[in-house]
């Protein structure tokens, strides 16, 4: 069987989305491939715009019962307009995940050039790129060490000399300072951006250490190095921040990047074959293989395209391989979970700023964590889980004057949990139940009974706030959330398209899950008998599951 590569094709990117990804929880790069000007763009999970803060509307607990008054009077749309203000953040609508910037390598001596290769081996999370140029074969090897938390990159020819070329960092931040370190390494420091009001205080050093065999290193300038005549080159790339957690960015982000270069007193041998004995024993733990056939020998953009019209099985086996693998790179114990970009942002303000979208994309980041094995990777989904339910307590108390914790639909590496985005989108306070779906899975599969143990009273919290704060509908007198939406639906309003309704669907089936998952944890741990029934009574009282128009909506527009 073929292995687990994909190839970038017979020419380098030309686009940030068709280079190659490498990603060690922590730092994230993506290959360009260039053998004139090869590009590594950085990413690092804490840099994000902002600082700790707290984005709660304190007019919501006063507005909701006006607001329900128009929703069941099926005034649908001036309900939302009135929610809009009165439940949605006035402040900062979240904080967006941003870029460190590139390491450029501006090469001499290679003009014109042949036999163009490049991949990302799946199997060992390396980067190959290969060429010849002049009757020279030159060849890159990059990876971002799981163990080390380097980005790792080797420059080899086949002639001695032939290795030349200036290295220099680029940014998108006006105020980053470039600069030489210690002679021999370039040095990167900079600041996130301020933003909707909230000074970002999360700083970054990055720093690119030069090992040359043969030839000679000298700085050109007070940002660059050049590299003349070598033999070959190592390089480690090392990023530091002063992010702690969500609460405290005391950290020395200098002595940080410092002490990760440590490891580059290893042989690149050792280095190498470290990363990827850490990386295969994740990645190996499933195995799938559909069969091949002569579509494997194609670059996979090529297969890519051909794949409507030719059967190509292992592309299927791969691509499924690719999402284990980005799910590997993007989320380790101890970090970040993956965000809307897994760790990978060229931006310096991520599409859809990068947040953690609560209500599917985070969710979706995370379903491959126990099916194919990976379950010590959910672990920083549950690290996640457990800071907005502590967050998420004022926020309930404030907006909704209920106990237990909420989280609205996206939140952010501050943990903010109040209702982010204008109406009608901010209005869907069930993203904590549709996280504690994450908890219960991770049970389902592992068994862990301690996990649940730790797991329930942020399960338990999250099913009382929902029953402080559902209400029974007029028509049917059924128990139901309100004011709230089915994420990115539309129904027919009273004076046009809306999204905010009672008794949602979405939120009728995760609060079904919720109590459930806390009736059977309950009587599983042997406690709260008097609260699984209680929850048995309220599963009675909720609207009962639909297909098509639901009821309500019949009854009332």
């Amino acid at each position: 069987m073929a292995t687990a590569t994909t190839r970038g094709g017979d020419k380098p990117a030309q686009l940030w989305v068709e280079a190659l990804p490498l990603g060690n929880g922590r730092i994230g790069a993506m290959v360009f491939g260039d053998p004139e000007c090869e590009e590594f763009q950085l990413n690092e999970e804490t840099v994000w715009c902002g600082s700790p803060y707290n984005n709660v509307n304190n007019k919501a607990k006063e507005g909701l019962p006006a607001i329900r008054e128009l929703i069941f009077a099926g005034k649908n749309l001036e309900a939302q307009k009135m929610a809009g203000p009165l439940i949605c953040s006035t402040s900062s609508n979240g904080m967006p995940y941003q870029t460190v910037g590139s390491l450029k390598l501006d090469f001499q001596g290679i003009n014109d050039y042949a036999n163009y290769y490049r991949d990302l081996d799946l199997e060992n999370a390396v980067s190959t790129v290969s060429f010849e140029s002049d009757g020279v074969k030159y060849m890159r090897e990059s990876f971002t060490s799981f163990p080390d938390q380097l980005l790792v990159v080797r420059l080899t020819a086949s002639q001695k000399g032939k290795i030349s070329f200036n290295a220099r960092f680029t940014s998108p931040y006006p105020a980053a300072k470039k600069s030489i370190y210690q002679k021999r390494m370039l040095r990167l420091d900079g600041k996130t951006d301020d933003h909707e009001g909230v000074e970002g205080k999360v700083r970054f050093t990055a720093l690119t250490k030069i090992s040359n065999q043969g030839g000679k290193v000298e700085s050109l300038s007070d940002s660059i190095i050049q590299v003349k005549n070598a033999n070959s080159v190592t390089l480690y790339i090392s990023i530091g921040t002063n992010f702690v957690n969500y609460k405290d960015i005391s950290a020395d982000q200098e002595q940080r990047a410092l002490s990760y270069l440590d490891a580059s007193r290893k042989s690149y041998s050792k280095l190498k074959q470290e990363h990827i004995d850490f990386y295969r024993s994740k990645f190996t733990t499933v195995s799938l293989d559909l069969g091949e056939n002569e579509q494997v020998r194609k670059p996979t953009d090529v297969r890519l395209a051909e794949f409507g019209k030719c059967f190509d099985p292992h592309l299927v086996s791969t691509y499924f391989q690719f999402g284990r693998y980005l799910l590997i790179c993007s989320s380790q114990p101890g970090g970040q979970p993956a965000n809307l970009e897994g760790i990978w942002n060229e931006k310096r303000y991520a599409p859809w700023d990068g947040k953690f979208a609560n209500d599917i994309n985070v969710e979706m980041n995370y379903w491959p964590a126990e099916v194919t094995n990976l379950s010590e990777l959910h672990q920083p989904l549950m690290q996640l889980i457990s800071e907005v339910s502590e967050t998420g307590r004022e926020t309930a108390k404030t907006m909704y004057g209920a106990e237990g914790w909420v989280l609205h639909h996206n939140t952010d590496i501050w943990r903010v949990t109040g209702a982010i985005d204008k109406a009608p989108s901010g209005l869907w306070p069930t993203g904590g139940a549709w996280l504690c779906r994450h908890l219960w899975e991770r049970y389902l599969y592992t068994g862990d009974v301690g996990f649940l143990r730790t797991a329930y009273p942020i399960m338990k919290e999250a099913a009382k706030f929902f029953d402080q704060i559902m209400v029974k509908e007029p028509v049917h007198n059924w128990l139901v959330v309100c004011p709230s939406n089915s994420p990115e639906n539309v129904h027919a309003g009273s004076k046009g398209k809306s999204t905010t309704a009672p008794g949602c669907t979405m939120d009728n089936q995760l609060i079904f899950d919720l109590w459930n998952q806390v009736i059977t944890t309950a009587r599983l741990l042997n406690t709260d008998e008097t609260l699984a029934v209680h929850y048995e009574q309220r599963l009675r009282e909720m609207a009962p599951m639909q297909v098509g128009r639901p009821i309500i909506a019949r009854k009332m527009f």
